[in-house]
């Protein structure tokens, strides 16, 4: 997928659930560059972890955070976008591709839904190989035929975008193109790697344990 737990990528931390399991902290301290979305600066600051950048309109930033990190506060006022994707824009611009998202889901639940279904726009109209890691597994967002890496017993959900045509190898139950969110979770990996064939663009959600 362009990007592995064993390579440092570029991190972008959101403002909801500051991670404590070990492989998105250990993503976090082995990072090549560190853009926070607003608040999530000052989280980031508190938790010993400086950032490269801060990209928000600063509307949930103090001004006194504002003026001492002025030299690493980007401030972008236009409202059509969220902050995650006002970052995802500001590390594109500096020649970052792949991506990984912490911090990107808990707390608001409207936000945790808008920030996921984010992964694949980034994918398919800014050319983002990204992933969004969660205490509990990670999200990507693919299209067409993709090879994925697993483990036995792991559990796999497949969200489709937009297939009209979509099948599997090496997941428990077959894969069809689902016309509901829900249709595809809760699969599972029988070996050490599973495929994904479909005509457009999916989801795919990978936990850290097997059941």
């Amino acid at each position: 997928m362009g990007i592995s737990f064993n390579t440092p990528a570029t991190v972008i931390l959101a403002n909801g659930s500051f991670p404590t399991h070990e492989i998105p902290l250990s993503l976090l301290r082995r990072t090549t560059y560190l853009c926070c979305c607003d608040r999530a600066g000052m989280t980031a600051i508190q938790k010993g972890y400086m950032p490269d950048a801060i990209v928000g309109d600063g509307d949930s930033l103090p001004e006194n955070f504002r003026q001492r990190y002025a030299a690493i506060f980007h401030h972008v006022a236009e409202q059509d976008d969220n902050d995650l994707t006002k970052a995802t824009r500001f590390v594109i611009a500096k020649g970052f591709k792949n991506i990984v998202y912490l911090g990107a889901t808990g707390k608001r639940e409207d936000h945790t839904l808008a920030n996921i279904s984010l992964l694949g726009y980034y994918h398919k109209c800014l050319g983002v190989e990204a992933m969004m890691v969660t205490d509990k597994g990670w999200f990507v967002a693919a299209g067409g035929c993709r090879t994925f890496k697993a483990f036995p017993r792991q559990q796999v959900s497949v969200f489709n975008i937009n297939c009209t045509k979509l099948q599997g190898k090496g997941l428990r139950w077959d894969l069809y193109p689902f016309s509901s969110l829900w249709q595809g979770t809760l699969n599972e990996a029988e070996d050490s790697s599973f495929e994904i064939n479909g005509d457009g663009e999916y989801l795919i959600y990978q936990t850290f344990e097997a059941k």
